[in-house]
């Protein structure tokens, strides 16, 4: 699975200053480490699990699964008998154990330049400890379901540690979704309390959060529903459930291996924490190694295109972690903004969220980073907790574009629609055969939907959902979604639900969404909908049915292309065709196979009919 040698030709490799201080210095290393993770999981996880505090210890193996469908009920269980506390180890451990009381833990950086705090391990353990108290005064015990739906505030990260630390269950809603979105999360959790905010400036936009919060209440008490639930994707609410030991040793090894962390680094995640990014690689990641990192309230383009590099350079960023999105929004402003500022400080960059296309790595390698950082282009979701493909800056050599090779741990395989493994270079699905310790373990509620969507079609592995090819050096490639998501300025969309959404609409008797390219946001949505009979399709009825969408789910699924469809293109068991709709959508003619649609008519009209799509 893994070469024996890296390859020497089409790739970058990382700076040499960076290999004297790595914690993993070469290729050979890092084939050593992640052969004895697979072989000897036990021993490997167990080593790691030695630099944190136990209440108790682990009983039996380290690592029990089932992948199988067949075999019974799907289950993962990592170090069973074992008791800690998270928070105790990202606070009381650095600041009584390791001695960082007074080291930086968050510089918080507003959304106003100038607006700005700086927060120490010390502080924030006092404060966190505070609230802790606040929570048991209002009833909350251990057990308990807290939703938080708040702004990058520093009292986000300690809303989420004073849970965690009274053992209650946390759930961040993103302070971007929708009243109507937020209702459903509380549906769908039942928290016995809402954590939020008066409202927070997003550039020069006022979000007013108490409102839409006080609106979504209202929604649950007229659904006679109490309060709320733990999501990461925009996808229809899925408790996404992970349990503390196996999750908080995953994003600590991730973190400090994958951009080989250094006491002396600052650090800097853009995600908003209400993402899992944010969760696993802004707070307990980075708290987990006594790190020091960046907390950012505002936009990368306020008030001007040159803020994230401000930010860089008024901090000493060492370590820089964004989004695809970010990076080709920034593109467009080209060179001149970004060396504005030195950014000599730094020595690691990352992406997130979407596979990077080669251009913008290409320019963030080349522009940011001055062709002597390190490209970190991570693969992972929501549901692996942290990064399951991914290079390690000093010793795998990149491909821009190229997820590379797996974490620790992490077995991947590339199956073809009968469920067979392609060996060598191919394309397919991408699945994983065994476990991983920060694997979730259920959806919440839901074992069923849990089994059903990740190991029901191909039994022994996880599915992920995403297509990949590997390569003939064995470097793998995150092709895109496969099921019914959409990938938008790095996050998942169903597309489903934004169906869901158009045809509640009194007027649209039926809905298709369908994604395209985007040059900034990865992709965009391109929605077919078919009117009630005497309905004509107008600008203003396409406005009403863009507002409809975001008030139902948010801003971020707001339709980019909306196109009347008289009829939609079916199969003769009614089966919409949606591989036909993607070729409309990105008005390519040549359509393959089209023998099965009961009224090939409709691929003409609806190529005539197209949106007017020049970005």
């Amino acid at each position: 699975m893994i070469p024996d040698k890296p390859p020497k030709e089409d790739v970058f490799h990382g700076s040499e200053d960076l290999k004297k201080e790595a914690h993993i210095s070469s290729f050979e290393k890092y084939k050593e480490l992640y052969l004895k993770s697979i072989e000897n999981p036990d021993e490997f996880w167990g080593d790691i699990a030695k630099d944190f505090f136990w209440k108790t210890k682990h009983t039996g193996q380290f690592l029990d699964y089932n992948f199988d469908v067949t075999k019974g009920e799907i289950f993962v269980k990592c170090m069973e008998g074992a008791s800690t506390n998270i928070c105790y180890n990202v606070l009381d451990r650095n600041v009584h154990e390791r001695k960082l009381g007074d080291k930086v833990a968050f510089y918080w950086e507003g959304n106003e330049p100038g607006d700005e705090l700086t927060v120490t391990y010390r502080e924030l353990l006092q404060r966190v400890c505070q609230f802790a108290n606040v929570l048991k005064s209002q009833g909350v015990k251990k057990g308990d379901r807290v939703s938080i739906y708040m702004p990058m505030v520093v009292e986000l990260v300690v809303a989420m540690l004073a849970c965690v630390r009274i053992g209650a269950v946390h759930s961040i809603v993103f302070a971007g979704f929708s009243a109507e979105s937020l209702c459903e999360r509380i549906m769908d959790s039942q928290c016995s309390l809402l954590i939020t905010a008066d409202g927070f400036y997003r550039g020069d936009k006022l979000i007013n959060l108490k409102l839409l919060a006080d609106e979504a209440l209202q929604k649950c008490r007229d659904k006679d529903v109490c309060f709320f639930i733990p999501c990461g994707s925009t996808g229809k609410p899925k408790g996404v459930l992970h349990t503390i030991s196996g999750y908080m040793l995953y994003t600590a090894t991730t973190f400090k291996l994958v951009f080989d962390y250094q006491p002396d680094d600052v650090y800097w995640c853009t995600a908003d924490i209400g993402w899992i990014t944010g969760h696993s690689y802004i707070t307990y990641g980075p708290l987990a190694n006594g790190a020091t990192s960046v907390l950012f309230e505002g936009l990368p383009t306020y008030p001007d295109v040159s803020r994230m590099w401000e930010i860089v350079d008024k901090y000493h960023v060492t370590k820089f972690y964004t989004a695809p999105t970010a990076i080709r929004l920034l593109m467009k402003y080209g060179s001149e903004p970004v060396q504005k500022y030195k950014r000599e400080s730094l020595k690691v960059l990352g992406t997130v969220g979407e596979p990077i296309n080669p251009e913008a790595w290409q320019w963030y390698y080349t522009v940011v980073g001055e062709k002597r950082c390190p490209i970190v282009d991570t693969f992972w979701q929501t549901e692996t907790g942290g990064h399951v493909l991914t290079p390690l800056p000093a010793a795998t050599p990149m491909k821009p574009g190229s997820a590379t090779f797996p974490f620790f741990g992490v077995v991947p395989a590339i199956l073809n629609e009968s469920g067979e493994e392609l060996e060598g270079p191919n394309e397919g699905y991408l699945v994983f055969k065994q476990p991983w310790p920060g694997v979730m373990r259920t959806v919440q509620g839901n074992h069923q939907r849990f089994e059903t969507t990740y190991f029901k079609k191909f039994p022994g592995y996880y599915v992920t959902g995403d297509g990949c090819r590997r390569d003939k050096d064995g470097y793998f490639w995150i092709t895109g979604r496969i099921d019914d998501m959409l990938n938008v300025s790095g996050h998942l969309l169903s597309t489903a639900e934004v169906e869901s959404a158009l045809v509640e609409h009194e007027v649209v008797a039926e809905a298709a969404v369908v994604g395209r390219p985007h040059p900034v946001k990865g992709e965009s949505l391109y929605c077919f909908v078919t009117l009630t009979d005497g309905v004509t399709f107008s600008r203003a009825l396409e406005t009403d049915l863009k507002k409809q969408v975001r008030e139902k789910i948010g801003a971020i699924a707001t339709p980019d292309f909306i196109q009347e469809a008289p009829t939609l293109p079916k199969t003769r068991s009614g089966k919409i065709m949606r591989r036909v709709l993607r070729k409309i959508a990105c008005d390519e003619r040549d359509m393959g196979d089209i023998s099965t649609l009961a009224d090939s008519s409709v691929v003409e009209e609806l190529f005539q009919n197209r949106c007017s799509t020049a970005v």
